[in-house]
């Protein structure tokens, strides 16, 4: 497919540094699984940590951009998860980036507390550590205390 008939993510492939696109053709190009879904990785915008991995849907990804406070889809609850809704432990997005094939997003946000429902500060507190997986980070706070 030639550059100039290229549709949606794929067009920015060869784009100059700068060059933009309509939101809504890109969005229109996300690709999304059989369940309307994309994974999204939040990452603390200022130190690059990567804090969680969630999924989104197309309405819960229109309301993070409007009201700039990360919306997830909880596929346990089957509805929309408003990051900090029972926690408090909220996540304001600063940016969001779209991979190369338009099928996984980067929300670069900032952190109220720990992203973790174990309390902890991120999600990946387990390392593989050649046969064993340790644990490598404590709680910042008791779980029962976040979700009182």
């Amino acid at each position: 497919m030639s550059e100039q008939h290229a549709q949606g993510i794929a067009a920015n492939e060869r784009a100059a540094l700068g060059h933009t696109r309509p939101w809504a053709e890109i969005r229109a190009s996300l690709k999304l699984t059989a369940d309307g879904l994309i994974p999204a990785i939040a990452q603390q915008h200022d130190t690059g940590e990567v804090l969680m991995m969630a999924w989104m849907n197309l309405e819960s990804l229109d309301e993070t951009l409007a009201t700039g406070r990360v919306c997830y889809f909880s596929r346990s609850r089957g509805k929309l998860w408003r990051k900090g809704e029972c926690s408090g432990q909220v996540q304001q997005l600063k940016e969001l980036r779209i991979d190369c094939d338009g099928d996984t997003l980067l929300l670069l946000v900032e952190q109220t507390g720990p992203a973790c429902h174990t309390g902890r500060r991120n999600c990946f507190y387990n390392a593989v550590r050649g046969d064993t997986v340790e644990v490598i980070a404590e709680p910042l706070i008791d779980p029962a205390e976040l979700y009182r």
